[in-house]
């Protein structure tokens, strides 16, 4: 087995400015990739080999869950009969979105909210999920990008808790720490990340929009990765985290519901060139049934395997699609 060793990714939302994209561009390597050689066959999807005869390259960011879906939709395009170069790993939110947009990649997974926000530069979240995708996915036609049917998978922002404060405090939702919060001051710390602190779709934003105050002096700012430490060993009694993170799991947190929908949807979709999904509209095919599939619990397993058990992201990958049926071995 490889041994992977993570690399630690930022992720890149609305706080980003226009302005630093062009370095992140000129730095993001996207001239580079090799070729995807997995023994693959087709299994619940690529009957026929629709994709026969095409060269097709994926790209993706350069954090965990990406890597690993980047390289799912790469070994799915082989067991459908592509060739394919693989350019995950890109730097960054506007570099491996500028892959697809300039035709150095063919596709990628991308997050609804990321699109809708980040690169189309709308203020304000979109509440429904399904609604945010149709929108997302009319603003990107008009710049030759198509948008598949999107996941339930949302890895969005939340708050958790260990289960010893869980049993404690018995919370639910973010109201409900809202509520301790007034009632009893001392009982609520939180760690988060720096940006977190400062991003008016993080901490600002939600202790407006649950009538929350916390002190500053209960509020810790941290690596997101120790977050999850801190969190699990009762240091803070509640940590921001990314509700797809497979730490969660691994340190048997409890996600908070966000009942008043503050935080957006980042659901997980296909992003493919217009171009090349009408050249090859099986593309379509091959994807849907596993999109299908991803969902927040799925994603946490899958991160798991990588981020804990150092496992490598394209091996991941390629033993879940074979796991789920949708590929068979060569």
């Amino acid at each position: 087995m490889r041994i992977y060793r993570p690399r630690r990714g930022v992720r890149t939302r609305a706080a980003l400015a226009v302005a630093v994209s062009g370095a992140l561009l000129a730095g993001c390597g996207l001239t580079s990739g090799s070729p995807m050689a997995d023994a693959v066959r087709p299994g619940s999807i690529g009957q026929g080999e629709p994709l026969k005869g095409a060269h097709l390259t994926v790209a993706s960011k350069e954090f965990t869950e990406q890597l690993v879906l980047g390289a799912v939709m790469g070994i799915a395009f082989e067991a459908g009969g592509a060739d394919v170069v693989d350019r995950t790993g890109i730097q960054g939110s506007f570099g491996a979105r500028a892959a697809v947009e300039n035709g150095d990649a063919d596709g990628m997974y991308e997050y609804t909210g990321t699109a809708w926000i980040t690169y189309q530069g709308n203020a304000k979240p979109v509440p429904d999920p399904d609604k945010q995708w149709k929108v997302v996915k009319e603003a990107d036609a008009k710049k030759g990008i198509a948008w598949l049917p999107p996941a339930s998978l949302n890895n969005t922002y939340a708050l958790a808790l260990n289960q010893a404060n869980l049993r404690k405090y018995k919370p639910k939702t973010l109201s409900d720490v809202a509520a301790l919060a007034k009632k009893n001051p001392g009982a609520v710390s939180l760690c988060v990340e720096g940006e977190f602190s400062a991003r008016e779709d993080g901490l600002p934003g939600m202790q407006r929009a649950y009538g929350m105050k916390l002190a500053s002096n209960k509020i810790q700012k941290m690596d997101g990765g120790v977050v999850y430490t801190q969190v699990s060993q009762g240091r803070c009694t509640f940590g921001e985290v990314f509700t797809t993170d497979g730490r969660i799991q691994a340190q048997h947190l409890t996600v908070l519901a966000d009942d008043k929908h503050f935080f957006p949807n980042y659901n997980v979709a296909p992003e493919i060139r217009a171009s090349t999904l009408k050249k090859y509209p099986g593309i379509a095919d091959v994807l849907d049934p596993i999109t299908k599939k991803l969902t927040n619990k799925v994603a946490q397993e899958l991160s798991a395997k990588v981020d804990v058990d150092g496992e490598d992201p394209h091996e991941v990958a390629l033993d879940w699609l074979k796991k789920e049926g949708f590929v068979k071995g060569g």
